[in-house]
């Protein structure tokens, strides 16, 4: 099933805004394109690569990565000059920032219409280098990860370790709790993405199908 925002920002009930479609084709005639498909090169490079052949002339095409290289991505559409990283964080009526990552060859028109979009959607648009990871996710898995190794080293209860970091540190969500609510298949791909050392532990509930929030088991129990 493919969405398609049609309308503008307002302040009209969402339903009035938006059409559903089941074929790419449907989108032929939308502006700003974003994929938000798995954490994956080769399953986004599939969705992008038919977004470019059914996008119009003047449509923009963004990708929701928080770790691949939008460079390579921009290169699967056929439009590396229209595309842009367009990373939203979670959950996304709290958080503020998008990180914006441009293709080299993205034109001007391109990033003055991510930077107003942004704006629309009451965001702050931070421009970021097209690195692994960007800023926030490269900085902040290893702590992550950091927090796994603690808890083998001590056998804490992952509750106690979340608690001290928002208390002690002011962080509204543990580091545990965090990878959970990511997911810690997302975050295993985001890690080797980056090239952070994975902790056995986050490898091992993955390979159990224990993703965290989204299977109602991770560090912490959601049933």
């Amino acid at each position: 099933m493919v969405s398609k925002w049609a309308g503008k920002l307002s302040e009209e009930p969402i339903a009035d805004r938006v059409t559903i479609v089941s074929e790419l084709s449907g989108l032929a005639g939308a502006t700003f394109l974003v994929e938000a498909v798995a954490e994956d090169h080769a399953t986004k490079a599939s969705v992008l690569s038919e977004l470019g052949r059914h996008a119009g002339g003047d449509a923009v095409l963004a990708t929701t990565t928080s770790s691949l290289s939008v460079a390579d991505l921009a290169r699967e559409t056929g439009k590396a000059d229209r595309f842009v990283g367009l990373h939203v964080f979670n959950p996304v009526p709290k958080m503020d920032l998008i990180e914006l990552a441009y293709a080299p060859d993205a034109n001007g028109d391109v990033r003055e219409r991510a930077r107003k979009l942004c704006a629309a959607l009451g965001k702050t648009a931070v421009e970021v280098p097209d690195i692994a990871g960007f800023v926030v996710n490269r900085l902040l898995f290893p702590y992550l990860f950091s927090a796994v190794d603690l808890l083998e080293e001590t056998s804490m209860d992952p509750a106690s370790i979340d608690r001290c970091m928002q208390l002690g540190a002011g962080h509204p969500m543990g580091p545990l709790a965090l990878l959970d609510y990511v997911g810690l298949d997302v975050s295993k791909a985001i890690g080797e993405a980056i090239g952070a050392k994975i902790p056995a532990r986050v490898e091992a509930l993955v390979a159990a199908g224990d993703l965290g929030k989204k299977t109602g088991k991770g560090f912490h129990d959601y049933s």
